[in-house]
């Protein structure tokens, strides 16, 4: 069995560390955080070793994955240390703040013949992966359409909690990249390539951050697909991440991961779960950061657990948890020059 160590006991950790309890592959094996307080507190909910130092699980040669939670910003620099050490990695969304970055994790994993698996757990939703195999089957026809919504609600607190949040530098972005990358990855998994991007940002519900609450973009596929993404987290209460895939002989919608509408031309009859038994579902997580259900983190870490034993790539590899990265660099880039952006992005360093 992979050991694993935690390296950032904030936010987003402690959900992970549940997850392992759930994983056959891999365990938890320690934990690390600068606030002391913060480490001593998971490890002990998990009956684990903790640090202050990441050097310290980094030369551990029992320790094999090297489990990436720290603000986004710093992504890289833990992953790329990891790979040098002979670690693998499973990170957070997003990979990192640039595109240059991630290629940087790329050029470093390629180089130490390690593994890198990215956290977006809701690719592993049964219905998720229900469309998507629809869509690669040809079922939905020519795709047309695809929308994406992310209409969460987060307080000044929240922003005011932690002095990276709500900058270029180490949140990388605001509703887009920290709260709306999920919805965003899953919106190209579906539609594949982006070839253009048009957008605009905004800040209209917070104060004393450098990055965006509300944003829109329209989207150009290289299939000739068009799409829509919005993001906020400006809606009060907040409502559940929704999808829209849409195509010359069917369509589906998922709410929250779950199918709201599936109706394709080979089926005689519409499919789904009823909108109001939906809405409920992991609807938390769209005001609250902490109310995430570990489940799909389990399902996530464990395929990369097993593509590691079995020495491929996981479905969640670099190259794919870059392209999300790269196609908000984008709307970032269209919205701050007010132009139309062309994919590939090359080198993206936003104006502060």
């Amino acid at each position: 069995m992979f050991r694993s160590a935690i390296v950032g006991c904030g936010s987003i950790g402690p959900t992970h560390a549940k997850a392992y309890q759930d994983c056959k592959e891999i365990q938890l094996a320690a934990v690390v955080d600068i606030v002391p307080e913060k480490a001593q507190k998971l490890a002990a909910e998990y009956g684990v070793p903790w640090h202050t130092d990441v050097k310290k699980v980094l030369r551990d040669k029992s320790i094999d994955f090297i489990d990436v939670c720290v603000p986004s910003g710093r992504h890289g620099d833990i992953a790329i240390a990891a790979a040098k050490r002979g670690k693998h990695v499973i990170s957070e969304k997003p990979m990192d703040v640039t595109p240059r970055r991630c290629d940087q994790m790329i050029k470093a994993f390629d180089k130490a013949g390690k593994i890198y698996g990215g956290i977006f757990q809701h690719r592993f939703a049964d219905d998720t992966r229900k469309g998507k195999a629809a869509i690669g089957a040809g079922r939905l026809g020519r795709l047309t359409l695809l929308t994406c919504s992310t209409p969460w609600w987060r307080t000044q607190a929240y922003y005011d909690s932690g002095d990276w949040r709500g900058t270029w530098k180490l949140d990388g972005g605001g509703a887009l990249m920290n709260q709306g990358a999920h919805s965003i990855d899953l919106m190209i998994w579906f539609g594949g390539p982006v070839r253009s991007i048009s957008a605009k940002t905004a800040l209209l519900a917070h104060k004393d951050i450098e990055v965006e609450d509300v944003a829109v973009a329209t989207v150009e596929f290289e299939s000739g697909a068009l799409g829509v993404i919005t993001g906020t987290t400006a809606a009060y209460p907040g409502s559940g991440c929704r999808h829209e895939v849409m195509g010359t002989d069917g369509m589906f919608s998922l709410e929250s991961d779950k199918a709201v509408l599936w109706t394709l031309r080979d089926e005689e009859k519409q499919e789904g779960t009823p909108a109001a038994a939906v809405a409920a579902v992991e609807a938390g997580a769209a005001a609250n950061p902490l109310a995430l259900s570990s489940d799909l983190f389990a399902r996530n870490i464990e395929h990369i657990a097993q593509s590691a034993r079995e020495g491929k790539q996981p479905l969640t590899g670099p190259r794919e948890h870059r392209r999300a990265v790269e196609v908000i660099c984008a709307i970032y880039k269209s919205a701050q020059t007010g132009k139309t952006v062309t994919l590939p992005l090359g080198r993206f360093k936003p104006k502060v």
